[in-house]
């Protein structure tokens, strides 16, 4: 290892995240201990001892930074020198606007970079429990597959309550997409709980023809197996809704679609048969999910089916339900904003275990706890990246932008959650106009625009941040 008069920083996790993390600490110039287990310990998922080995899809989604978030974040890193990103360019493969990888190759890249940089060591080894506090700043990115031992650690440290083993995930549904010509915002009985109004949800009205097509519906959806490694994680308290609907008819109305003490603003006289929830999901009020849908219905047949529900015909999904295992952490309650253990300063978390979802998140998550521990440890403050970005807005959501909801105890409202311009806050007032010489500029028009905008504000305020504007 080349000589440095830093001490090193340790990280666990050789996935995209701890990777990531690994090489943006190198970059600053601080020596790094890479821990992967694999190589002395498999998983039920993996099956090399690859660094960022890719054991789902080989694709990073879309690479447009013009007007979709995951190609903001791409761009972004690409601008952070993202060693997760390069080696995904260069091992590139055909698919149309995304940007899909050779897994193999891929992986081949981060390993040999990893391995041949003076400043990083790999050692093959499972960490059992946290740090020992003599690794002053350590970074845990230990991905979905965390092991049994040191998730129990991290159970003692944090509490039995703040990690969880499996997703149990509503759908999540753009604001400004929801007819509230058809819906209307009131609390159960108008209760007013903590910080409420007595209107803080969204409420989408079923008669009973509705009810009875949507139950038909469920039942007959495609629904995707759990794999051999998952087990089956079902609990009454967490049951897929089309599991709900096929233990009875009217299992639904005394569920999650109870019409009681809800009363239509639109038509008082009209009770309404079912009625589904939506309940605000993020500090901004861009997002609202669909209160107790998990499902493990396809992605495909959750939009069609979902927007069969009055007032979401025309719902644009920031995230569709699912139920898998994934083990996180309870991060808008354990961490601060440079992702750093509240209750053990110095020992960062990053990766799939905050709670973000999908590669490349993953991977920017880890490029922003590798950044923030370099600094530390330079004695350098770093502040957190703009909200306006796609690094900040995916931060702040784990961090403290996602809503946490208690008045439903056991239950976890904190979900998982892709990059999506959701998380991005609004544009100034006016931003949005009608370009010259264009007769109709409808709400396609409008979106198409507002995220083209949205887009451009992230990719300048990020190279700002990053000093390179």
């Amino acid at each position: 290892m080349t000589e440095t008069s830093y001490s090193p920083i340790h990280v666990i996790g050789g996935g995209l995240a701890g990777s990531e993390a690994a090489w943006q600490i190198a970059q600053a110039g601080i020596p790094v201990i890479l821990h992967e287990m694999r190589g002395v310990r498999g998983t039920d998922a993996h099956k090399t001892d690859g660094l960022a080995e890719l054991v789902c899809s080989n694709s990073f989604r879309s690479d447009d930074a013009t007007a979709n978030a995951v190609g903001v974040i791409h761009a972004e890193m690409r601008l952070a020198n993202s060693l997760i990103i390069a080696s995904a360019d260069k091992h590139q493969v055909p698919a149309g606007g995304a940007l899909a990888v050779d897994r193999d190759g891929f992986s081949d890249a981060v390993t040999a970079a990893i391995s041949s940089h003076p400043l990083i060591t790999v050692v093959r080894e499972e960490i059992q429990g946290l740090p020992p506090k003599e690794w002053d700043l350590a970074v845990v990115a230990t991905g979905p597959l965390t092991s049994p031992s040191l998730a129990a650690s991290i159970q003692v440290e944090t509490g039995e309550d703040q990690l969880a083993f499996f997703d149990a995930i509503a759908p999540i549904i753009h604001r400004d997409s929801i007819d509230m010509d058809t819906c209307w915002y009131q609390s159960r009985y108008d209760k007013v709980g903590p910080g409420g109004t007595g209107k803080d949800y969204i409420n989408c009205p079923l008669d009973k023809d509705q009810y009875d097509a949507f139950v038909d519906a469920l039942i007959a959806g495609d629904t995707v197996g759990f794999k051999e490694w998952e087990g089956t994680p079902y609990f009454d308290g967490c049951l897929p809704i089309e599991v709900m609907a096929e233990r009875g008819r009217e299992t639904l109305r005394h569920g999650p679609m109870k019409p009681m003490g809800l009363t239509n603003s639109h038509n008082p006289t009209v009770k309404a048969y079912a009625v589904v929830q939506l309940r605000q999901d993020n500090a901004l009020g861009t997002l609202y999910n669909m209160v107790g849908f998990q499902t493990k219905l396809k992605y495909g047949a959750q939009a069609e089916i979902f927007r069969m529900i009055p007032g979401l015909q025309n719902a644009e999904f920031a995230r569709l339900g699912g139920l898998h295992r994934n083990t996180y952490i309870q991060s808008p309650i354990l961490l601060d904003k440079s992702l750093t253990l509240k209750s053990r300063p110095g020992l960062r978390f990053a990766g799939q275990i905050t709670g973000c979802e999908g590669y490349v998140e993953s991977a920017a998550i880890g490029l922003l706890a590798g950044r923030f521990a370099a600094a530390e440890r330079k004695g350098e403050p770093l502040a957190p990246p703009p909200a306006t970005t796609a690094f900040g807005s995916l931060l702040g959501h784990i961090t403290g932008g996602h809503l946490i909801h208690d008045e439903e105890p056991g239950k976890r409202s904190f979900q998982p959650m892709n990059i999506n311009f959701g998380l991005f806050p609004e544009l100034e007032p006016g931003s949005i106009v009608k370009p010259e010489g264009v007769k109709r500029f409808r709400g396609k028009d409008k979106t198409v625009m507002k995220r083209q905008l949205l887009s451009a504000r992230a990719l300048k305020d990020c190279a700002n941040w990053l000093g390179l504007a």
